[in-house]
């Protein structure tokens, strides 16, 4: 059974959110966003769905700030139980609230405002708790990255992220430069296997054991390009991956890990480890388009 709930206490809350949505939105990727913040973000984020008061980039900001939001609180401790429990809140008093409230009106003109910065920012870094997402809203005639994080395996540097002229149009890759090393037959990446480990896992060694991971297996591999290669290095091969293994990563906790495994003919295999991070929220970003 749903109970309404009344007027004022909509217009009460709506009246919290004009004062704190600009606060909210100006905030940087790096700075520590809690729960408020994400109930923010979720209840603007429902109002859109429900009255559609954005145009589609900011529509694409606006997301990004929520996904941002929710790793911070998921880092800082508050369980996703409660973060959704959040969620659930804002969307029910999204419902609540009619699309011609004269409060709705300033906080969709607070958010335009707000919001702006994200709109025109070309380069925006995602730290986690270990690695950054550093991503790139320039359109370019080669191919170059969009969104990348830095690795290495051993004294060999490993960058890994999407790949493409374009922001919006990106897709997964790997580069490594070898040192010493032969050349690799394969390269997969390795991450918690949602269908049989549904809950995050945050073990400290990682990953969970064997039988709850998946890998995704790169299509084929090829001499990198200059603009793809890590700072310093002067060759390296660059390894494409599905478009699936980004979606799949997308859906990771933000404090996962996950790992990017070479495998040599000798049955070695030389592994690079990376951060789940904001991934997700760097993607919804690029999604808004070149500047």
């Amino acid at each position: 059974m749903k109970i309404a709930l009344s007027p004022r206490i909509v217009s009460r809350t709506l009246a919290a959110i004009v004062a704190l949505t600009l606060a909210a939105g100006t905030a940087t990727a790096g700075q520590n966003l809690g729960g408020d913040v994400y109930y923010e973000r979720a209840f603007v984020r429902a109002a859109q769905d429900k009255c559609r008061l954005f145009e589609p980039r900011l529509t694409q900001a606006l997301e990004a700030a929520i996904l941002q939001a929710r790793g911070a609180a998921l880092r800082a401790g508050r369980p996703a139980t409660e973060l959704a429990a959040t969620a659930a809140r804002a969307t029910a008093r999204a419902e609540a609230t009619p699309c011609n409230d004269a409060e709705l009106g300033r906080v969709k003109t607070r958010v335009r405002h707000a919001f702006a910065g994200w709109s025109r920012a070309a380069r925006i870094n995602f730290p986690g708790d270990k690695a950054v997402w550093s991503a790139d809203r320039f359109e370019s005639s080669r191919d170059g990255w969009r969104l990348f994080q830095d690795g290495a395996t051993g004294a060999s540097p490993v960058r890994f992220g999407l790949t493409g002229k374009a922001p919006q149009d990106a897709h997964p890759a790997a580069v490594v430069s070898f040192v010493g090393k032969p050349r690799p037959y394969a390269a997969r990446i390795v991450m918690r296997d949602a269908a049989r480990s549904p809950r995050p896992w945050l073990g400290t060694d990682g990953l969970p054991p064997e039988a709850a991971r998946r890998a995704v297996f790169a299509a084929g591999s090829d001499l990198a390009p200059r603009d793809l290669l890590a700072s310093g290095a002067r060759a390296g091969e660059v390894w494409r991956f599905p478009d699936s293994a980004a979606e799949a990563l997308a859906a990771l906790d933000p404090r996962e890990p996950f790992l990017i495994e070479f495998l040599f003919r000798d049955d070695s295999v030389a592994t690079a480890w990376f951060e789940a991070g904001d991934f997700a929220a760097a993607r919804a970003f690029l999604a808004m388009g070149p500047v």
